[in-house]
């Protein structure tokens, strides 16, 4: 039974939508801009009818508030980057004379000027360009492209909620510009940033805005006493403001300890709280504080981040709790959608049985009417829904699909001598270096080379049966031969196959492991028109054959360097898939680090005398409170070890991670044990190699000198610089030299350029050390 009150309060509503379109025709349109095949005004009525179709779909489905402003050309963190006017002085001239190119400019760079550092967003897979901010930093509100969208929802005749990124959260994410002092704090900006937002809220409400949303998922982070104190001001200060619509603010990924007390005492009109995951102890902290009495509570109760169905029940019961702590509640996903592909229902190659289990975007928003029908009208007005829901639970829980008992009793017997190298690593360093005889400042890529339309049209051509697999492993072996005579001519010391089989460095795997599942339309948003189809792991994992050996055995026989294999490690297969959630994540990364353990045996005994084990996310998927950390970084570190170890001295194990803060890690990525480690460092001017020196990191290094995420072919001079200043940091005889990431992205004309410089500039440090 439910209120009067729950009847006229409930709504459903989401924070956003997967911004693609169906057939990642956003994407399309960019890189058509980017290469002059279409136009800007082209690109905004692609844009345009993205967003319009998005927001009929949600309406279609019942959601009865779409938000705006969560579309991006690229990122809305950049987007808020222009609606407060902290363009970087590099920037400005560009944005001045035409403001969609001068975007881009920030997001990938040019020629001559840098782009914005790019870094995870939180604990997702997902990325931000980093507002660059300092103590001459001036504000100037932009809202035009704010009010544009909501005008445009409107005008369709719907009921629309603006979504901004809240102002201590921006501040939080920012670091200091170039040439500002490291310890500079943005958060003291906060004075001068908060008129700004005024000038937006009451922009909004003069456009038809009743509620406008402000994102501060910073705030579930560990905070200080004075982040907590900003927080209670900005929220003083704009919930006080006359001209102003009513003010939402969000917060999601975990539990708001303390914050959550300062939101719910500040003078505004609304909380949107997770109550998913870690972040389920809202409910019990909401209590504690009070509720939220004549207030708006959005409950996020469907998770926005992974692909199962909800268990209504269950968010039932949590929604009926909360009915007695706010004045309306509404029901919504724990986050933004941006996070999962959009519809469930277009894997047509899944098995049926599964396919029942998931939810996409377009399942997720059946699911929060479904509930919000639920709260305000009763279960009676739901019975199907929950009885189609019940069946598809039992279904996923009583399936052989999911447990195999070969591979829990291998996991189960896994000593800890398993996940050790037997020799230490002085006794290791020396059998590589008589084994590989490299020289000073050894040279190498990450892996991957670039993904031309002929290698795509390769892999097309086999789906579609217009070739046979012989004659697309012929073009594939034609590929391999090329990056290596390409990798020889140029002088690189370690040499990679290139990976042109490989579709993505999860996926590729995940199609090779049982226990996986691969889409075909699951397309999730990484950074800018970067999208990936993360796996699903359905069911427990092995591996039925080797993956790689094969490919990289037969690039070896081309050369008498060493090449390398190249491995995706257990916690980035868990955290660029979409994972289980009926099983300790732990037990699952166990599992995926006894299948990749075979893999570097298989290698190792088939000649491969370098094996690089990536682990990209290790960063990301720490958890946001430090109180967690130490568990996941044991589990971890431990699963990394597992499928590394018992390998001989003279294999030289490499890891390789980017694109993350890597200073509150460093002794997790020393427990890796790994022999070698390159790591993006370009775009932040070698800062990790830096705090590599501060731990004392005894093994080898190779911060990155070439940042592969922008279009830009960086000098041989600058490359230059950038290794003397690893050097400052980083000895000689351990410092590696490499790009940040794997070239996949990048076209051949800026490859070949790039790495031609970076080998200039290796020969040339190592002429000044050693000369003749």
């Amino acid at each position: 039974m439910t209120t009067k009150s729950a009847v006229a309060a409930a709504r459903a509503t989401v924070y956003g939508y997967p911004r693609q379109g169906r057939n990642r025709e956003l994407k399309k349109a960019i890189e058509g801009y980017w290469k002059g095949r279409v136009t800007a005004e082209a690109l905004r009525a692609t844009a345009a009818e993205l967003r319009s179709a998005h927001w009929r779909q949600l309406a279609g489905a019942g959601i009865h508030e779409v938000p705006t402003g969560d579309f991006s050309f690229y990122d809305h963190v950049l987007d808020t980057t222009v609606m407060v006017g902290a363009v970087p002085a590099r920037h400005r001239e560009a944005v001045h004379a035409d403001a969609l190119a001068g975007y881009f400019a920030m997001a990938r760079g040019t020629q001559d000027v840098a782009p914005l550092e790019m870094t995870k967003w939180f604990d997702t897979n997902y990325h931000y360009l980093v507002p660059e901010l300092g103590p001459d930093t001036v504000f100037a509100a932009d809202s035009s492209q704010q009010v544009a969208e909501l005008k445009e929802a409107l005008a369709l005749g719907l009921t629309a909620r603006p979504v901004l990124v809240g102002p201590v959260t921006y501040l939080l994410l920012a670091k200091p510009a170039p040439g500002v002092a490291a310890d500079f704090e943005p958060l003291t900006l906060l004075d001068r940033l908060l008129p700004v937002y005024a000038e937006v809220l009451a922009d909004l409400r003069a456009a038809g805005a009743e509620w406008v949303q402000l994102d501060e998922p910073a705030l579930v982070q560990d905070r200080t006493p004075a982040d907590l104190n900003a927080a209670a001001r900005a929220y003083r200060d704009l919930g006080t403001l006359t001209d102003r619509p009513q003010l939402l603010v969000a917060s999601y990924f975990d539990r708001l300890g303390d914050a959550l007390p300062v939101l719910a005492k500040a003078p505004v009109d609304g909380l949107a709280l997770d109550f998913t995951g870690p972040a389920a102890a809202n409910l019990d902290a909401l209590a504690a504080a009070g509720g939220l009495p004549g207030k708006r509570l959005v409950a996020g109760v469907v998770d926005g981040r992974n692909i199962w169905i909800n268990d209504l029940h269950r968010s039932l019961t949590t929604l009926g709790t909360l009915l007695g702590l706010a004045g309306r509640v509404d029901v919504a996903a724990s986050c933004s959608l941006l996070h999962v592909p959009l519809d469930a229902a277009a894997e047509k190659d899944v098995d049926p049985q599964i396919r029942r289990w998931l939810a996409f975007a377009k399942q997720k928003t059946c699911e929060i009417t479904t509930l919000a029908t639920g709260l305000a009208r009763g279960t009676d007005a739901i019975t199907g829904e929950l009885a189609a829901n019940r069946a598809a639970l039992a279904s996923r829980a009583n399936s052989p699909l999911t447990r195999d008992p070969v591979v829990r009793a291998r996991a189960e017997a896994v000593t800890d001598a398993d996940a050790r190298r037997p020799q230490p690593y002085a006794e290791r360093t020396a059998a590589q270096r008589a084994h590989l005889d490299l020289p000073l400042l050894p040279t190498t890529t990450i892996g991957s080379f670039p993904q031309t339309a002929d290698l795509r049209a390769a892999r097309a051509d086999l789906r579609a049966g217009r070739i046979d697999t012989a004659g697309y492993e012929e073009r594939i072996r034609a590929e391999i031969r090329e990056v290596i005579s390409f990798q020889e001519k140029t002088g690189l010391d370690v040499l990679v196959h290139g990976e042109p089989e490989r579709n993505d460095m999860v996926q590729y795997f995940a199609e090779r492991l049982d226990g996986y599942l691969a889409t075909q339309h699951g397309w999730v948003q990484s950074y800018g028109t970067r999208y990936v189809r993360p796996p699903i792991l359905a069911g427990d994992v092995s591996r039925p054959a080797p993956m790689t050996v094969r490919w990289t055995t037969y690039a070896q026989s081309l050369t008498g360097r060493p090449v390398k294999g190249m491995l995706t490690g257990p916690v980035t297969m868990l955290a660029w898939s979409f994972v289980r959630d009926d099983q300790p994540l732990a037990d699952t990364a166990r599992q995926v680090a006894l299948a990749l353990r075979d893999e570097v045996h298989d290698l190792e005994a088939a000649g491969t005398s370098v094996v690089q084990v990536d682990e990209p996310a290790l960063r990301e998927t720490l958890p946001l409170r430090r109180a967690d950390h130490p568990d996941y970084l044991a589990w971890a570190t431990g699963a990394f070890r597992l499928s590394t170890g018992g390998v001989r001295p003279d294999t030289q194990i490499h890891t390789h991670m980017c694109y993350a803060e890597f200073g509150d890690i460093v002794q997790a990525i020393d427990d890796l044990d790994a022999d070698v480690i390159s790591l993006e460092a370009a775009r932040s001017h070698m800062r990790v190699a830096h705090e590599l020196a501060a731990h004392g990191y005894p093994r080898e290094a190779g911060p990155g000198v070439w940042d592969i995420h922008s279009p830009r072919v960086p000098s041989a001079e600058e490359a230059t610089a950038l290794l003397q200043e690893g050097l400052g940091a980083i000895p000689a005889e351990r410092l590696w030299v490499n790009p940040d990431c794997g070239l996949k992205t990048r076209g051949w004309a800026e490859t070949r350029a790039s790495l031609e410089h970076l080998v200039a500039a290796a020969r040339t440090v190592r002429d000044r050390l050693s000369p003749s």
